[in-house]
């Protein structure tokens, strides 16, 4: 099995939060794996920004998530470690990238994004990020 470190951002505009659409219809918040030597945090604000285009600023850690998954390509299981952050962004002008796999992008109000999110997973995480950036801002 082969373990990777995560991070991720929840990114609130106002009172809509960003989400991105997968190659496999999957909506979901932008992340990205962590190599040695990087630090979570530029991470989490990079994938924001090449997944999204977006200019984000963390607010605080949020979370943690964990889950695997077996890699056709591979021919082994992963499984992923995924440390999340509430940020903030002034811009709801989502740029969102096809290069990465990338088929939609955009910010949904509370309500809808708990609809369209598709793991129950992100959706508890979707509660708890949402909790803390009312009590930042």
């Amino acid at each position: 099995m082969i373990i990777r470190n995560c991070a991720g951002g929840i990114v609130f505009h106002n009172d809509s939060v960003l989400l991105l659409k997968n190659d496999k219809h999957e909506w979901c918040f932008p992340k990205g794996v962590v190599r040695v030597g990087q630090k979570e945090k530029d991470i989490a604000l990079e994938r924001v920004k090449i997944e999204a285009g977006i200019e984000a600023e963390i607010l605080a850690p949020c979370s943690k998530t964990h889950y695997e998954f077996y890699s056709i390509t591979r021919q082994k299981p992963i499984h992923n470690n995924v440390s999340w952050f509430v940020m903030k962004t002034d811009s709801d002008n989502v740029v969102y990238n096809k290069e990465a796999d990338f088929i939609d992008g955009r910010f949904f109000s509370l309500d809808d994004a708990m609809s369209a999110v598709t793991y129950s997973q992100d959706k508890s995480l979707l509660m708890v990020a949402y909790q803390r950036y009312k009590e930042l801002i």
